[in-house]
């Protein structure tokens, strides 16, 4: 168990200083569009370090230009949205600080918001309107911290006003990781006092996991207020959930 442990944190480091090579040494060179490739291609290759398998729910279709809002759960929550299609993302300040994952995630256009400064959130909307104005594909977590697997905090419905000025659909994605027999993984949550790096070894010493994407129904923006928008994105995702309201 433990050789087993030991090789497969040792292929995450490699693949985390290829990331970290490539942030360096390509992004600055390439266009969008290849950019986002790369993206969608190293977190692909990231959740099959951790043994974690992606599987699309049968739904909607991932709208190439919209606000996605999903349930927060786990560091992973990022990568599994990006294997799919990559977004740029907002996310709490603390993320900066995770080890070599939290450079990597801001190089890839992560913006992040410290908690209680309006300064910051006014600064941050204006640059996520701008973004949507230029038809690409912004996301981010309204729960604003993340939960324990099968529930579903409210929603902050702030950032939520920059669908409507931008006249872009809300498109909310239900997350979920389950194990072999379709239950809440044990591993996944990442709550407390719960470190990053404790995440990381609960994770490689689990059993695999099964990473759940629900692309739900997109919600209209126009003529919403943004607490219309937040309650209906996430009754959306409760109700994927099996949660309700």
């Amino acid at each position: 168990m433990k050789i087993r442990l030991a090789w497969r944190l040792a292929r995450l480091v490699l693949h985390l200083v290829q990331g970290l090579a490539t942030c360096a040494l390509v992004f600055p060179w390439v266009g969008d569009a290849l950019r986002e490739r790369l993206i969608q291609r190293w977190s692909a290759r990231l959740l099959g370090i951790c043994r974690v398998r992606l599987e699309r729910v049968p739904g909607e279709d991932s709208l190439a230009h919209a606000l996605i809002v999903a349930n927060h759960i786990s560091w992973l929550d990022i990568f599994v949205i990006n294997a799919v299609h990559p977004c740029r993302f907002v996310a709490k300040a603390e993320i900066r600080a995770w080890p070599v994952v939290g450079w990597l995630v801001a190089q890839a256009g992560t913006v992040f918001i410290a908690r209680g400064n309006r300064r910051d959130l006014r600064h941050i909307f204006k640059g996520l309107v701008e973004a949507l104005g230029q038809r690409r594909r912004v996301a981010f977590f309204p729960e604003g911290t993340t939960a324990s697997q099968g529930t579903v905090l409210p929603f902050h419905a702030n950032l939520f006003e920059a669908a409507i000025d931008a006249a872009v659909p809300v498109q909310p994605v239900a997350l979920a990781y389950v194990d072999a027999f379709g239950a809440w993984h044990p591993a996944v949550d990442y709550t407390g006092e719960t470190t990053f790096v404790d995440s990381i070894v609960r994770i490689m010493k689990g059993e695999p996991i099964v990473a759940r994407l629900a692309c739900l129904a997109p919600i209209p923006a126009a003529g919403a207020h943004r607490r219309e928008l937040a309650q209906a994105a996430h009754d959306a995702i409760a109700g994927a959930l099996g949660q309700g309201r």
